[in-house]
């Protein structure tokens, strides 16, 4: 489709805080921290399951430079959930500040503020304390219905009813779909039975989880922390504390990365308390040990899938269930189990004749799991992928033909994606691109290179979403100032992704000027309009959109005040970006003179706010193909090529996408075959640091290559959709097709680490 040549659309504009950043300016949260803030450190239970007895922290308390040190008898007895969701959260309130029932590995017992970082350490390890350990429910494939119950309190909570049930160890469950399943795979040809299983997985974001807070000159409290979320953790903290939201502010400076580990408020309600008891400043900073034990990693699921076939290739019935661990605590249990199915089955909604999906998910002494990116959509995609490659290697038929055959297209309802259209969808497009850039049929045949190494390809594809439907609002302000440029003021928050820079794209787009001309603020709950913050991949989608509408607002407020000065009606004038143009006379006023007019006797303000939220969430897709290199002695995987082809509607930042995928992609490939979330047999961590926990680098990446196919999105800003999340969701079930066409063995376990492939065999699961 021809669209017009845009002035700021569709350009690799430069990020906007590009510069401060290579200059090392300070930015972020511990750059921004007063250098008198009391250190606020937490002692951690070393038990998946106790009760604590006995506390006794006197010999603590006396450490020079301590200040206090506060256990479960000092905090407010109020159940929340630090979950970054719109009210009514779906996820459980089940925790407490700090509780006596501790469960797990990592769970905070006390919270020690000091002077200094050497005394709280100190004090941190004076503390005594008597536990009465329990048993403790460790595989969460036993958790559903165990005679252990991790939360048995009776004040447990669900604003949401999502059939959670903590008597049965239960945060969600749920069985949905459309047709006869049953009869249809029947009738098939070819019923595959396969269970896959996907570990969790640490984000690892540059930046650990990091608080600031303090009393501001009015008394409120002040908080300063690396979020994605402010309004959810203004309104988190309100229900932890007792306090209204009246009398909290919350700020996000740079964010360094986050990847969806802080859509929860992992720390925040820490320092905040302290603040609140002593009146100081306070700052909590964790080390990578601590944001790698009890931090918000993704959950790890398993997925039993029945999908029945034709011999001819055509996917008639999948029937996919999926159990997922969301460990100790529930947030985002009931909201990431959900994309597991409905953002995987629809990819084949072509010749679907019925569907079932079916979840349940249970609590675990583990870690809590929260948001990363993909958000279970990620889990689902790989064991449907998967089964798909299974599907295609038993009838062989090219993989790819397979897909064409039964793929998701333009114009097509999707009944496992709530009923929406796929309104814009070039995924066949995607397909064929892939196919011949990445020269598919040279490289999807194995190759003997000799010495026991040999080459092979695989592919799959993708889905995700540009919003929660009928949940998400995103809003903008927009104002003028006398020297004619704007202010774009905001509550998303960017971390990394660039959208501070995409949304002034878009302004100046609409504005007809320059992106320099567009000075960005955000994310502040006192001076940023509302929205649901940084996740859902709705940022470019849903507040783009918001961008938009506010834009269109206040080019009418000054075209209204510019033909007051003018003398004459609204209609008469037009809005050519430097300034306003009477039709009749050809007489103009300028922006500056606009703009200096509102500051003198005026009752129009030269600013506008608009908020957006969509009835659709219209899913982006994509393609990716690899190559690897196996080394059968040794089970190593060298991957060699990896070709991506998105359709995100129209990217709004060419270069900003690109990056977004490849680090997607990066990330994708570190899960599959290095990063492994390990505990021992008493739930204790054992990856604590990047030591055991293995993170790719760019050495390991072989060539990526990125490419985009356009669709144009009509409910979208400029016709664009999302691309933040759906790039993590490939690399799987590639990786893991093409290890199966090198070996000639299915793992149906991620990570697929060297020993299990030298070993010839795929680790039960």
């Amino acid at each position: 489709m021809e669209h017009k040549e845009y002035r700021a659309i569709n350009k690799p504009v430069r990020k906007k805080d590009s510069m401060q950043l290579l200059l090392g300016k300070p930015m972020y949260t511990d750059d921004i921290a007063p250098r008198g803030a009391l250190v606020v450190k937490l002692l951690r239970s070393p038990h998946a399951n106790a009760i604590v007895q006995q506390i006794d922290t006197a010999v603590a308390k006396k450490v020079p430079g301590v200040v206090a040190i506060y256990t479960w008898q000092d905090v407010p007895q109020r159940r929340f959930t630090i979950a970054g969701q719109t009210y009514p959260e779906p996820s459980p309130y089940a925790r407490l500040i700090l509780d006596r029932h501790v469960r797990f590995a990592g769970d905070a017992v006390a919270i020690i503020a000091a002077e200094t970082e050497k005394a709280a350490l100190k004090a941190m390890r004076l503390i005594k304390v008597q536990y009465e350990v329990l048993e403790a429910v460790l595989d969460f494939r036993t958790a559903k219905d165990n005679p252990v119950l991790v939360h048995p309190e009776q004040d447990w909570y669900p604003p949401c009813p999502v059939g959670g049930d903590n008597r049965r160890n239960l945060v969600a469950s749920e069985v949905n779909g459309d047709g006869d399943v049953e009869a249809v795979l029947a009738g098939c040809d070819i019923v595959l039975d396969r269970t896959y299983h996907t570990k969790a997985y640490n984000q690892a974001m540059m930046e650990t989880f990091r608080t600031y807070t303090e009393l501001d000159r009015y008394g409120r409290l002040h908080v300063v922390s690396s979020t994605q979320i402010v309004f959810h953790v203004r309104r988190i903290l309100s229900q932890a504390l007792g306090l209204p939201k009246s009398r909290i502010r919350v700020e996000k400076p740079r964010i360094g990365g986050g990847f969806g580990a802080k859509q929860t408020a992992v720390c925040e309600v820490y320092p905040a308390f302290v603040t609140m008891q002593t009146g100081r400043p306070a700052k909590l900073v964790y080390t990578r040990e601590e944001a790698q034990i009890a931090g918000s990693p993704r959950h790890e699921m398993q997925v039993h899938i029945r999908l029945g076939a034709d011999n001819d290739g055509r996917i008639r019935c999948i029937d996919l269930y999926t159990l997922s661990n969301t460990g100790a605590y529930g947030e985002h249990g009931p909201t990431t189990v959900g994309l597991s199915g409905h953002k995987s089955i629809p990819l084949y909604t072509g010749g679907l004749e019925a569907y079932r999906f079916s979840y349940d998910v249970v609590y675990t002494n583990l870690q809590a799991a929260g948001a990363y990116r993909g958000y279970g959509a990620t889990q689902g995609i790989y064991a449907l992928e998967t089964i798909v490659n299974e599907l295609a290697e038993r009838l062989h038929i090219d993989p790819t033909r397979l897909r064409e055959k039964n793929m998701v297209r333009e114009g097509m309802p999707m009944p496992a994606y709530y009923g929406e259209t796929a309104n814009a969808c070039a995924l066949d497009r995607c397909m064929e691109h892939c196919r011949r850039i990445f020269n598919w049929d040279e490289k999807y045949p194995v190759r003997d290179m000799g010495n026991g190494k040999v080459r092979a390809a695989g592919v799959a594809m993708a889905m995700q979403g540009s919003c929660i439907s009928r949940v998400d609002v995103g809003s903008a302000t927009v104002k003028l100032s006398e020297d004619g440029t704007y202010n774009l003021i905001i509550g998303a928050a960017d971390m990394g992704t660039g959208c501070d820079t995409i949304l002034a794209q878009m302004a100046a787009e609409c504005l007809d000027c320059s992106v320099d001309d567009i000075a960005v603020f955000g994310a502040d709950t006192d001076a940023s309009p509302y929205d649901s913050g940084s996740y859902a991949s709705s940022t470019t989608y849903v507040t783009g959109k918001a961008v938009e509408k506010a834009c269109a607002e206040l080019k009418e407020r000054i075209c209204a005040i510019a033909a007051e000065m003018l003398g004459c009606q609204p209609a008469d004038v037009v809005f050519e970006g430097r300034r306003v143009r009477r039709i009749d006379t050809d007489e103009s006023v300028t922006l500056e003179q606009v703009g200096y007019k509102t500051q003198v006797f005026s009752n129009r303000a030269a600013e506008a706010t608009a908020s957006h939220s969509s009835p659709v969430s219209p899913p982006p897709y994509m393609v990716g193909m690899v190559e690897i290199e196996l080394d059968k002695e040794t089970g190593l995987v060298t991957v060699l090529d990896y070709m991506a082809v998105v359709d995100c509607g129209i990217p709004i930042n060419p270069a900003l996408a690109r990056v977004q995928t490849e680090g997607g992609i990066v990330q994708g490939i570190g899960h599959t075959l290095m990063e492994d979330v390990l505990y021992d047999r008493n739930g204790r961590p054992v990856g604590s640091s990047f030591l055991q926990y293995k993170l790719p680098t760019r050495l390991d990446m072989g060539r990526l290559r990125v490419e985009f196919e356009h669709s144009y999105e009509p409910t979208g800003p400029f016709g664009a959709k999302s691309i933040g999340e759906i790039v993590i969701n490939t690399p799987a079930p590639a990786l893991t097709h093409a290890i199966y066409r090198a070996t000639g063995v299915w793992h149906r376990e991620i990570p697929i680490l060297p020993e299990q492939i030298a070993l010839g065999k795929p680790e039960e699961t």
